[in-house]
């Protein structure tokens, strides 16, 4: 290339590296992230090495090509072990986190089903047959459902 477009090349890379990490930030995904990211690696190269002829547009392109992929292997690496949490946590599972958790019965337990007030909520209940106010332990949940046992007092000595 002429020196003109020699000049021109780094700068190019650079600015599709810069208008792609800023795209990013505009449109949902993480992807372009990788590619802007490529982009400046190639065009810091390019600056670098660009004068000495062997750095053209054809090995750009394919330096282009090899590291967006490397980035993107890399990333995909990074936030997937970010993204790996502990799958039993009770976040967005709320009668995962009641289970230990005592209230007393607001309707009695008939044919197995009743049900409880707890955290300005009513929930359905599972259980032994049981009457209305006993306290009960939550054991258990199946969806919305909540499966209680009876808690057992110890005798109150008078």
């Amino acid at each position: 290339m002429s020196g003109f477009f020699a000049d021109l090349s780094h700068y190019g890379w650079w600015i599709a590296g810069l208008l792609l990490l800023v795209l990013e930030v505009a449109v949902p995904g993480v992807y372009l992230l990788f590619f802007g990211i490529a982009a400046l690696i190639i065009g810091t190269n390019a600056f670098l090495i660009g004068a000495s002829g062997w750095f053209g547009w054809e090995q750009q392109i394919v330096a282009f090509v090899v590291v967006s992929a490397v980035c993107v292997f890399l990333g995909r690496q990074w936030y997937g072990s970010k993204s790996e949490g502990n799958p039993d946590a009770p976040l967005n599972r709320r009668t995962k986190r009641l289970i230990g958790r005592e209230a007393r019965l607001s309707e009695a337990i008939v044919d197995g089903r009743g049900r409880i007030a707890l955290e300005d909520s009513w929930w359905s209940v599972e259980g032994p047959e049981l009457p209305t106010g006993t306290p009960v332990r939550i054991v258990g949940a199946d969806g919305a459902i909540l499966r209680v046992e009876p808690v057992a007092r110890p005798p109150t000595v008078p």
